[in-house]
């Protein structure tokens, strides 16, 4: 018995290591497991699970070859281009025209300088259907020292891509004033949480609306996204703002019959909201103008009252854009009461800011290289109801107003067409 027992205790012991050892090497590999690897994968719904292939690949004598290189994009064809730049204005688009006009005070008015969303977008259509391209109004004129060591401008040569033909676009007003809230517009301009330019406003129903197809802005912004050929260099257009109500929508403005401590905070905030805004814009290819700050009458106000308001706009609106050599005249009013032909002291004064380009409003893109000093002055035509209802012929070369007109507008104004 005692010689059996010595033996059972061996083949015991023997047993033992060779178990230990089969459990530590098991061990060992799950250790070197993930153990998320374990678990069922998370999903969401109408989404298949992932998972991961673990099959090694087949051994092989040669190294891998690389992936093959992507094809090059072909390269665009630029040409030069000298002809007439066609410039037109918009203001801030109608997103609701059964609010706009509903017959109140404001129904003229709307109907008159605005169009509607909806026309907005057949005039896009019709402008890239006839190949014009968006370029940036200050590519198109420049400033340099002739012979005689003056400072003047000049008009330079466009490279375009074959067959295009450019455009300017300007927006006066776009500023969202009070006024205008209730009346079938968006209320401002946002940064949404993927860091890009949304709209925002309240429908009809009382609901806030955030979105990127209810202001001129991003209108443009989603056209040239889905046709690129639309914008040069992802040019956009010019934005000429006043500021007696602040910009894009935020209350930016002062206020000298309230210095209290309420307002001017309020006022702060407002000023750090609109900062992101701006430089987004910028991002997107938008560039800034002056539209005066109380929008005045230029042809009526005294040279002191010209003067005071330029000196307001550059410290609570320049301050925020940014610098621009860029006026788009209110009303279409020019300085000195004609500046075509003339220079008169209220130019020279906004001249010595670094103004260089002076817009106002006339029936074809007249521009003129003032011969006297450095700027020069130009017209830009009117997209508007008037022109929809009244000029029609005008603008077909860019778009047929009876194609792109809103039938929702009051039908007593009538047409010409």
């Amino acid at each position: 018995m005692g010689k059996y027992t010595k033996t059972a205790k061996i083949i015991a012991a023997i047993i033992c290591m060779l178990l230990a050892a089969f459990l530590a090497t098991c061990s060992a590999d799950l250790q070197d497991t993930d153990d998320d690897s374990l678990l069922p994968q998370k999903t969401t719904e109408g989404s298949e699970p992932s998972h991961t292939d673990t099959a090694s690949p087949a051994p092989t004598s040669e190294p891998p070859k690389p992936p093959p290189a992507p094809s090059p994009t072909p390269e665009l064809k630029l040409v030069p281009y000298d002809g007439v730049v066609e410039h037109i204005f918009f203001h801030e688009v109608i997103v609701w025209p059964e609010l706009a006009f509903d017959g109140g005070s404001g129904q003229k008015g709307y109907d008159d300088y605005m169009v509607t969303a909806y026309e907005y977008k057949k005039i896009l259509e019709s402008l890239y259907k006839n190949n014009y391209i968006l370029v940036d109004l200050n590519d198109v004129w420049s400033e340099y020292t002739n012979d005689s060591g003056q400072q003047r401008m000049r008009r330079n040569t466009l490279m375009l891509p074959e067959g295009k033909k450019p455009i300017v676009f300007s927006y006066d007003d776009i500023n969202f004033y009070q006024y205008m809230r209730g009346d079938g517009f968006m209320e401002k301009l946002i940064i949404g949480e993927d860091g890009d330019i949304w709209d925002y406003g309240i429908d009809p129903k009382g609901n806030i609306v955030i979105s990127q197809e209810m202001t001129a802005v991003t209108i443009l912004d989603s056209f040239v996204k889905d046709n690129p050929g639309f914008s040069l260099g992802g040019v956009k257009g010019c934005i000429a703002l006043t500021g007696y109500e602040g910009i894009l929508g935020y209350r930016t403005q002062t206020d000298r019959n309230d210095n209290s401590q309420e307002f001017q905070l309020n006022r702060m905030q407002e000023v750090a909201r609109v900062r992101p805004v701006v430089q987004k814009l910028k991002e997107n290819g938008w560039y800034f103008a002056t539209h005066s700050y109380g929008h005045i009458n230029l042809e009526r106000a005294s040279l002191e009252g010209v003067k005071n308001d330029a000196i307001r706009w550059m410290d609570e609106v320049g301050s925020l854009i940014g610098e621009t050599k860029i006026f788009i005249y209110p009303f279409g009013s020019r300085l000195d009461r004609g500046d075509v032909y003339s220079t008169g002291p209220a130019f020279e004064f906004y001249h010595s800011l670094g103004f260089r380009v002076f817009a106002s409003v006339g029936r074809e893109p007249f521009s003129r290289i003032k011969p006297d000093i450095s700027a020069v002055v130009l017209d830009r035509m009117n997209s508007d109801g008037i022109s929809l209802r009244r000029s029609r012929e005008r603008f077909l070369y860019l778009y047929d107003a009876a194609e792109v007109f809103d039938p929702r507008r009051p039908a007593e104004y009538g047409n010409t067409w």
